[in-house]
């Protein structure tokens, strides 16, 4: 059925011209990314509508703008529940969109909180530590060598060759000048030297279904050690992703089960990215979960799975809608309902 659909989203080109640097708005998209999902959604019959980031979303709302669905990834610029401020305004006005609730997105943002949920769960993830000052991280309880990082931070923000401290000597120094350069605490985990995966999830609790999953490989010219900003933000030249199946190891079959354990445990929907790391012993462990991935259609690791896989970027929208349509509500029911 075709549907009315807006857009929300924060695209990286205006916060730039308003003076923001190129670290803060790592998280934010590109307008081609923007242009591409709308021109999907056109193809699959739908009529599209753009608005815009949560403080236009707002206006929009309040001066008595609806639609059917909203496509949503807007990632939010302020505070510790940034991602979760779009869904939230949505939900006030009782209007669907496409990914996870304003309660999964600020659970997930926060790295030590979501540990949290995962491990009580029993999903397969590595000792930690919060620390909102540089003192607090003598109360670690496990060895070095430590991997530290923001506790609120996508997109790999603070995360450099640095992150990787050998020695616990160290470890206050490299968390006090994080914790000051980003205004948050951080998490110390142990460092996981083995391989790192990347696996793509769509669907929505017993729906969801892991897609595949592509293994993250460091060229030369790349920041050794380390998925780090920098690679990231130059992945074509330094960073390799090939795609690993199930069928044909099993430590990426392992992978995937620990990936959908903890997107069931978590609640997210309709489709995102889990990380993954092994451990000496080679076994994957949960290091993250990116409920609002990236869509670029050839350069974010979501579609950049499907590519590999041979899944159009269309079925991938595709996908995505009818997920979260589930969750329209006919105006009749709606309107007799508190």
């Amino acid at each position: 059925m075709p549907l009315t659909i807006g857009l929300t989203f924060d695209l990286r080109s205006a916060y730039l011209a308003e003076g923001f640097s190129e670290e803060a708005t790592a998280e934010f998209d590109r307008d081609d990314t923007v242009d591409a999902i709308e021109e999907t959604l056109k193809a699959l019959g739908h009529r599209t509508e753009r608005i815009g980031h949560g403080r236009q979303l707002a206006a929009a709302l309040v001066s008595g703008r609806r639609w059917d669905l909203v496509f949503n990834i807007a990632e939010g610029m302020f505070g510790i529940g940034r991602e979760a401020q779009v869904p939230a305004l949505l939900d006030m006005y009782r209007i669907p969109y496409t990914f996870s609730d304003p309660l999964v997105m600020s659970l997930t943002l926060h790295k030590g909180m979501t540990k949290h949920v995962v491990r009580d769960a029993g999903v397969a993830t590595t000792d930690f530590l919060v620390a909102a000052t540089a003192a607090d991280a003598r109360a670690v309880s496990f060895t070095a060598p430590y991997f530290v990082k923001p506790v609120a931070e996508g997109t790999g923000k603070g995360v450099t060759p640095d992150s990787i401290v050998r020695n616990r000597d160290d470890l206050e120094t490299v968390c006090r000048r994080l914790i000051d350069t980003f205004r948050q605490p951080v998490i110390i985990e142990p460092y996981l030297p083995g391989r790192e995966f990347t696996t793509g999830i769509v669907g929505t609790g017993g729906q969801a279904r892991a897609i595949g999953t592509i293994e993250v490989h460091l060229l030369e010219t790349a920041e050794a050690g380390v998925y780090s900003y920098i690679n990231k933000e130059e992945c074509d030249s330094r960073v390799l992703y090939r795609l690993v199946r199930p069928d044909k190891d099993p430590v990426v079959a392992e992978a995937e089960a620990v990936a959908l354990a903890a997107w069931r445990a978590l609640g997210c929907r309709d489709a995102g990215r889990i990380d993954l790391r092994c451990n000496t012993a080679g076994q994957p462990q949960f290091i993250e979960v990116n409920p609002l991935a990236g869509i670029h259609p050839e350069h974010s690791d979501l579609p950049i799975i499907c590519n590999h896989l041979g899944i159009a970027y269309r079925d991938l929208i595709g996908w995505i809608v009818d997920s979260a349509a589930t969750r329209i509500v006919p105006a009749a029911k709606l309107h007799g309902e508190i």
